[in-house]
């Protein structure tokens, strides 16, 4: 099974301004005060740049652990996210759940492992969970590089809700999803961890970000991610940070 027959777009309601989880980035993409008569700027707070959420695609589960480490021993290149939320002014949004679910390094989603070829332990929770962002809006995330698998590019697939509460098993319940989304990764990283292993298994033929049903080719603003590698090779791993604007 592929989201090859998602839709590019799903309607305007929330999502994303710049690259970066760096506070002092959040203004970046916003629209400049207009000017008052006497010709200086108002001085209200910034209307942050919205961009066209993404679709959810076939893979989504509810009842996600609310934890930062969603690798759960699968191997692969070490990712460690930044994801910054703010709200329609660019004001950091604390206290939002982030959630997060993709496919591991051969391209199979927990829950749903069988789908796309290979065929390995799946206890349906690999891959998945949401984590709270902290007073400056940013929820922090270890997992590995997501694969590939036919029809698609390699992204990681988010939602982010507010006014949930954490159950005492350690899952969420409650509250307004906000935004749904993807997250997209660099032609060029992804290229050089398709040949490290285990990715280099993986023999399904690769989508490129330009080939993409989904990825529409505008940057930060369509979910392109900030990559910074951990160290000399693709192995040593990478951040990935993100600045995501809702409106709630």
């Amino acid at each position: 099974m592929t989201d090859t027959s998602d839709a590019r777009k799903i309607g305007r309601r929330t999502v994303l301004v710049a690259a970066g989880g760096a506070a002092a980035a959040l203004t970046v993409g916003a629209a400049a005060p207009p000017k008052d008569a006497d010709g200086t700027r108002n001085t209200a707070a910034a209307v942050c740049a919205l961009t066209t959420e993404m679709t959810e695609g076939p893979y989504y589960l509810d009842g996600a652990l609310v934890r930062a480490d969603i690798t759960e021993g699968k191997p692969g290149v070490p990712l460690k996210l930044a994801l910054t939320v703010v709200d329609a002014a660019c004001a950091p949004l604390p206290g939002a759940l982030v959630e997060l679910w993709h496919a591991d390094a051969l391209g199979e989603y927990s829950g749903y492992v069988g789908s796309n070829g290979h065929h390995e332990p799946d206890d349906r929770t690999f891959l998945r969970g949401g984590a709270l962002t902290d007073v400056g809006g940013v929820a922090r995330f270890t997992t590995i590089y997501p694969g590939w698998y036919r029809g698609r590019c390699v992204h990681i697939h988010v939602k982010v809700h507010t006014g949930v509460t954490v159950t005492a098993d350690g899952h969420f319940t409650g509250g307004s999803t906000v935004h749904t989304g993807q997250l997209f990764f660099t032609e060029t990283v992804t290229a050089a961890v398709a040949k490290v292993s285990p990715y280099s298994a993986n023999t399904v033929s690769r989508t490129t970000l330009a080939q993409d049903s989904v990825y529409d080719d505008r940057g930060a603003v369509s979910g392109l991610l900030t990559l910074t590698a951990l160290g000399g090779s693709a192995s040593s791993g990478y951040t990935g940070t993100l600045t995501l604007g809702v409106a709630h």
